[in-house]
């Protein structure tokens, strides 16, 4: 089975339970994230009004392989942004990116975006 890599968005869906969410629920025990993003997740939880115990909880869930974001991970992150900066994707987005171009896997987002992208990896959108 291919790796899934997952954006915070795909997380956040996931957590808040938006449409589409029962895919990414197939995928926990599964897939990987980004410390990155996983950052970006909890921040936006937070600002939902979620506290640590809430997101721990949901975070635990999910039980994702969490992907600590290292200097090889940075310097791809970095190398994607000329091919992804006229479709505005954030740090966030490129370290999603970069974990999946590493590990040959999917990258998994609900940022429409991402289709637009020019690219020689996977990514799904899911809606």
């Amino acid at each position: 089975m291919t790796e899934v890599v997952l954006d915070a968005s795909v997380v956040l869906a996931a957590i808040l339970e938006e449409p589409g969410h029962e895919s990414v629920l197939e995928l926990r025990d599964a897939a990987l994230i980004s410390a990155v993003n996983v950052a970006e997740a909890q921040s936006r939880l937070f600002d939902r009004g979620f506290d640590r115990a809430s997101i721990d909880a949901s975070f635990g869930l999910l039980n994702m392989t969490v992907v600590d974001f290292d200097a090889e991970l940075a310097a791809t992150s970095a190398d994607l942004r000329a091919s992804t900066r006229a479709h505005g994707l954030s740090l966030g987005d490129r370290a999603c990116l970069a974990l999946a171009v590493q590990r040959d896997a999917v990258a998994l987002t609900t940022d429409r975006a991402w289709a637009k992208l020019d690219a020689d990896f996977d990514i799904k959108v899911v809606r």
